[in-house]
């Protein structure tokens, strides 16, 4: 089967990641989450790979599989993992979560790069248009 052009992806407490044709509405593509629930996707600027936030861990699938298998795994986050997003060129990524962390991370090497502290649980994170300026300082 061919992917569709235009996909949707959803996630809920019901421990699954289902990808959806947009234009006829049709599942065509679910993946079992058993670990724990979903509280984020994101999608890689490439539209390679959807990154899947849970409890305490990110999973990163390929879009273009069928495989339920993530591809790579995340997992120094100690609680819920609410934020995910990407670099625009897709090299890095970055999640917050409830253990109070930011972290980045290099989607090239294993393992968090660089790790910020905060007092309090982390619910998001944005990166600054102006990524260019921030790229010395954050990466």
């Amino acid at each position: 089967m061919t992917q569709p052009s235009v996909i949707l992806a959803t996630s809920s407490y019901d421990h699954t990641i289902r990808f959806w044709e947009a234009k006829s509405g049709r599942c065509y593509r679910t993946i079992q989450y058993p670990e724990s629930q979903v509280n984020r996707l994101e999608i890689t600027p490439d539209k390679r790979f959807l990154a899947a936030a849970g409890n305490p861990h990110i999973r990163l699938f390929d879009v273009n599989s069928n495989s339920p298998q993530p591809v790579m795994s995340y997992d120094s986050h100690t609680n819920n993992v609410m934020a995910v997003g990407f670099q625009c060129d897709g090299n890095w990524m970055y999640s917050g979560s409830e253990d109070g962390t930011v972290k980045i991370w290099d989607l090239r090497a294993p393992g968090c790069q660089r790790e910020y502290e905060s007092r309090a649980a982390v619910n998001t994170v944005v990166l600054h248009p102006n990524q260019v300026m921030y790229e010395n300082f954050l990466w």
